[in-house]
């Protein structure tokens, strides 16, 4: 929440002004109407109350104007000729306001509480878009009169005799003073008044105060001196306001000079690391260059830290903190180190007598109900950019911690795309609730999923040059109860329970089945919970090497 602020008006080279669904309340400053080259105006779906300031009029080059659920009051600031109904006189000297706009060519005023009637020089726009308000039309989409203050608007009530004691009759003035209130009641009322009045004043202060803190922060989306490549982001200041920043140093001493490095990709390098007097990490940094970096990429950033730092359950990774740097330009993620390495390198490169039957079951349930825990108890939901055996990190004890570690990804494919978007505008100012939201590829993780109980049971890779494909090879196993020993690892020779492979098999199957609607992930877990039993004396029978683990425990 917060107010528009003022300084939005200094920004001369503005082409378009996104406000859109950002809970902002209080008036629309006069000084919007110094933005000189505004092309777009977008403020709909806040809490803007007062009038609208007749200003706008002075934007020549305004083209759309976007002001439809609000609270906004009074007249359309508009004076025009009567006697000149058509638009092509709206750039008279004698009128004010929006006829003074002669680009305007879309506008939308519905859903506010304006009143009056519809001005002669705006009758071009649809109906639709003076809907929902207390406007004098025969429209019949117009707010109640009880909505409206009992139906007359406050500008005509002054100019109506009927309203005025001067001019009623006097049998209805005696009347009205026989009706009188008592004084303790209006005492009463005054006091009633006077405290709601003051919670009002304590609540705009409130809102002044935060909106004055949100620091605002010049980025540009080029390496050059012009103000064109350049748009202004208002970074929200309370939004990472609980989550730990941690300073390049710290994370330089912890990862032993950046040199323990435990993964690469295109776009970040994974480090281990571990901080003086607390739990091992991982941290992932950004492979980018500063000239690289724009305006969007820093909201994106500070947006995903503050969805990975609101995941907290037993499989999935846990975001210990983050760092961002200008004098040595640093973008980072740090979370909690999961010390047996990841399920990709037990499957693929490790001994097979570590992962008996036992194990990858409690990987299965671990990963099922991570997957659970994102998608149906976080609000919104939560997916995993690249769900595969790779995102799956293992502790001491093979618990399984689910980590997003190709979110850089996403937020690169988003910068992109609004990069382009913004190319052929000129500047921008942004919020952070007006960005393009987290993908949520919540069927492509239950897709995902099938494939990974696949991997785990058989110990093969999705594809492999001299194996094909996994999910093609696995096919012609699935449906015949008789055939699913042939899916089981070889390893594991004997080593596994016939119904926990039944369920195994069933749930891979409705997770791929391009024919049947997806199941939710809470419905596929529940099964998997129902029909696969977890025990320490089932893990010491599959597996040599528990035995060994128990008796150097005792």
């Amino acid at each position: 929440m917060g107010t528009i602020p003022k300084e939005i008006g200094k920004l001369k080279n503005l082409k378009v002004l996104d406000l859109g669904n950002n809970l902002l309340t209080g008036p629309i400053p006069a000084e919007l109407g110094n933005l000189s080259s505004i092309m777009i105006i977008n403020l709909q779906s806040n809490g803007l109350t007062g009038k609208l300031p007749p200003e706008l009029g002075n934007l020549r080059y305004l083209k759309e104007l976007h002001l439809d659920r609000n609270r906004l009051q009074g007249s359309l600031p508009v004076t025009e000729q009567s006697e000149y109904p058509s638009r092509m006189f709206a750039s008279s000297t004698n009128t004010i306001g929006l006829c003074k706009s002669p680009l305007l060519k879309v506008a939308d005023f519905s859903y506010n509480f304006f009143v009056g009637s519809i001005p002669k020089c705006l009758q071009y726009l649809p109906i639709t878009s003076f809907q929902g308000n207390c406007l004098q039309d025969k429209d019949p989409k117009q707010r109640p009169p009880t909505q409206c203050g009992g139906g007359v608007p406050l500008v005509k009530a002054r100019k109506s005799p009927s309203l005025d004691p001067k001019h009623r009759p006097a049998e209805t003035v005696s009347k009205h003073h026989r009706a009188s209130k008592p004084t303790w009641l209006l005492s009463l009322e005054i006091v009633t008044g006077t405290m709601v009045g003051i919670f009002l004043l304590v609540g705009v202060l409130s809102a002044v105060h935060r909106c004055n803190n949100r620091s605002s922060l010049i980025i540009p989306w080029k390496k050059s001196g012009s103000e064109k490549d350049k748009f202004r982001a208002y970074i929200d200041s309370e939004m990472l306001k609980g989550v730990t920043r941690f300073t390049r140093q710290e994370l330089e001493v912890a990862c032993e000079d950046f040199s323990n490095i435990i993964g690469s990709s295109a776009d970040s390098l994974v480090y281990k690391g571990n901080i003086k007097g607390g739990p091992e990490i991982a941290v992932i940094s950004l492979c980018i260059k500063e000239e690289d970096w724009t305006g969007y990429l820093e909201l994106y950033f500070q947006r995903e830290v503050a969805d990975l730092a609101r995941l907290n359950h037993e499989n999935a990774g846990k975001l210990l903190g983050y760092c961002k740097e200008r004098a040595q330009f640093t973008r980072m993620l740090v979370f909690e180190y999961a010390s047996n390495g990841t399920l990709y390198e037990h499957l693929h490169y490790g001994e097979a007598s570590l992962l008996s039957w036992a194990r990858r079951m409690k990987i299965v349930l671990g990963i099922a109900r991570g997957l659970k825990y994102l998608h149906t108890e976080l609000d919104p939901p939560f997916t995993i950019s690249e769900l595969n055996s790779s995102a799956v990190y293992l502790t001491e004890d093979f618990t399984p911690k689910l980590l997003d570690f190709e979110c850089w990804k996403t937020i690169l494919a988003r910068s992109e795309k609004n990069s382009r978007n913004i190319s052929s505008q000129g500047a921008m100012c942004v919020l952070p609730n007006a960005m393009e939201r987290r993908h949520l590829d919540l069927q492509g993780n239950i897709y995902a999923f099938g494939v990974l109980l696949l991997e785990i049971v058989s110990g093969r890779p999705p594809y492999c040059k001299d194996k094909g494909c996994l999910v093609e090879w696995a096919k012609e196993f699935l449906e015949v109860e008789d055939g699913m020993g042939n899916l089981v690892d070889p390893e594991l020779k004997h080593h596994f329970k016939q119904e926990e492979l039944k369920a195994i098999c069933e749930v891979a199957s409705q997770c791929m089945n391009p024919d049947q609607d997806q199941p939710a992930m809470q419905e596929l877990c529940e099964k998997l919970e129902s029909r696969i039993t977890l025990s320490i004396s089932a893990e010491l029978v599959s597996s040599s090497l528990a035995w060994a683990e128990l008796a150097l425990s005792s």
